[in-house]
């Protein structure tokens, strides 16, 4: 029964498409995941914040205008306003005001500060990419995970098979009489251990494959699964690109590079702004101004006769306002704006480091896992060869049970490391491409 129920497990995990199953490619998974993660909409927006702020800092160019109106009643002593005696009175008067101004100069703040948000709108997409990036990234290690388990879900059912046969040639040799009831013995208990290594395989794919649906942020379902491409070849001749090269390269492009860079010039552009809070600020203005007057005595004009043809009140003029004393605030603004830069300067030098970090230990995986792959190969083929002869010794009695059952392991050990070396390597030199600016492909 156990057999039957890991066999039907087996089919079920691995099974190639059939018309209930809903089947990704790796560029589908990426395409799906750039298009609806919540990390990358969410540098989406904070992109569109900082083209409102640009945005912003461009309008301030423009004059502002602005109007007043207002509405009294006096009732007692007032000014007439035909002889400016007071009189007692009741009076109604209405006033509107137009005010307009612009900003001649204001130390080179508006322009300064223009320049620091196109370089925070910069920053921001760069962001946005990094994080289209990095799911990437997880998405292909995930997507290889589950391809690497299913290639030992069959390594495994292999191995439990080949018991199985054993199984029932050691079953005749003992009701034969010819071998002891202790032999099958161990070989079913062997064959229960890899009954538990094909269980344990089909549990780690659906892991993996939960994992990648939460990547994907879409509900996780018995029906998904991913497309089996046909992989690299992998030659284990093949040099490893040196990290410094890729380092080098990766710097002219990688966006956590590009958008620490761009923090950097937009804070020095930040100082330059708070320097021009040291210098005057000229503004021109103009005004227009007018009111309807009416009062209980006398003759009272119209409202729209008055107030076209009264006596409106209009203005220009330039206004210059001085920084004396702020009480220390331009001095603080300015020093932490040299702090800010000073920051900046590190993250960006905090990025490099990074990044020349990743990509070494990229380049040195992959490396290690190509020489493993190398040695795993010929370590798989001197297994094979050791299993057939110690299973054509046991066959004939030749050797034991516990002989048999260490060379089975030893090469079903050694198949289990070449497939790890593979995938390993294969996913480090796709890393090791995509730092160099090649999309991630299979």
């Amino acid at each position: 029964m156990i057999k039957i129920i890991v066999t039907i497990g087996f089919f079920l995990a691995v099974s190639l498409n059939s018309s209930g199953q809903d089947v990704w490619s790796l560029q589908r998974c990426i395409d799906y995941a750039i298009k609806n993660n919540v990390q990358v909409k969410q540098g989406t927006v904070a992109t569109q914040y900082q083209q409102n702020l640009l945005k912003q800092s461009k309008y301030a160019r423009l004059p502002n205008l602005s109007g007043q109106a207002a509405q009294n009643f006096n009732s007692g002593n007032s000014p007439s306003p035909k002889d400016n005696t007071y009189i007692n009175s009741n009076t109604l008067t209405t006033s509107l005001n137009l005010t307009t101004s612009v900003t001649v100069f204001q130390g080179f703040m508006i322009k300064n500060n223009i320049s620091m948000n196109q370089l925070n709108l910069q920053a921001s997409l760069q962001d946005l990419e990094k994080a289209k990036s990095d799911i990437s990234v997880n998405i292909a290690a995930t997507y290889l995970a589950i391809l690497f388990d299913k290639d030992l879900i069959k390594v495994s059912q292999d191995q439990l098979d080949i018991t199985n046969q054993t199984i029932n040639q050691t079953q005749q040799k003992v009701e034969a009489g010819s071998l002891a009831k202790g032999s099958l013995l161990e070989i079913q208990a062997q064959a229960a251990g890899e009954e538990l290594n094909v269980v344990n395989a089909i549990n780690q794919l659906k892991l993996d494959k939960l994992k990648l649906t939460q990547l994907l942020e879409i509900q996780a379902s018995d029906s998904f699964d991913i497309e089996t491409p046909v992989l690299p070849e992998i030659i284990p001749q093949a040099a490893v690109i040196p990290a410094s090269d890729v380092f080098k390269k990766s710097l002219t492009f990688r966006p956590e590079i590009l958008g620490a860079d761009y923090r950097v010039q937009s804070s020095q552009y930040q100082l330059k702004s708070a320097n021009g809070l040291l210098y005057p600020t000229i503004s021109a203005f103009a005004n227009f101004s007018d009111r309807y007057y009416r009062d209980n005595r006398g003759t009272n004009v119209d409202f729209g006769t008055q107030v076209l043809t009264g006596n409106p009140n209009k203005g220009v003029g330039l206004q210059m306002n001085i920084p004396i004393f702020t009480r220390l605030q331009n001095k603080t603004s300015i020093a932490n704006a040299r702090l800010q830069v000073l920051t900046n300067q590190l993250n960006l030098e905090a990025a490099k480091k990074t990044l020349r970090s990743d990509i070494e230990t990229a380049q040195t995986n992959a490396v290690a896992s190509i020489n493993r792959y190398s040695s795993n190969g010929k370590a798989v083929a001197s297994m094979k060869e050791a299993f057939r002869y110690a299973e054509e010794k046991f066959n004939v009695g030749m050797v034991n049970t516990v002989e048999y059952n260490t060379a089975k392991n030893n090469l079903a050990k050694a198949e289990s490391d070449l497939l790890q070396a593979k995938y390993e390597f294969i996913f480090r030199s796709k890393i090791l491409d995509f730092y160099q600016g090649t999309p991630i492909t299979l």
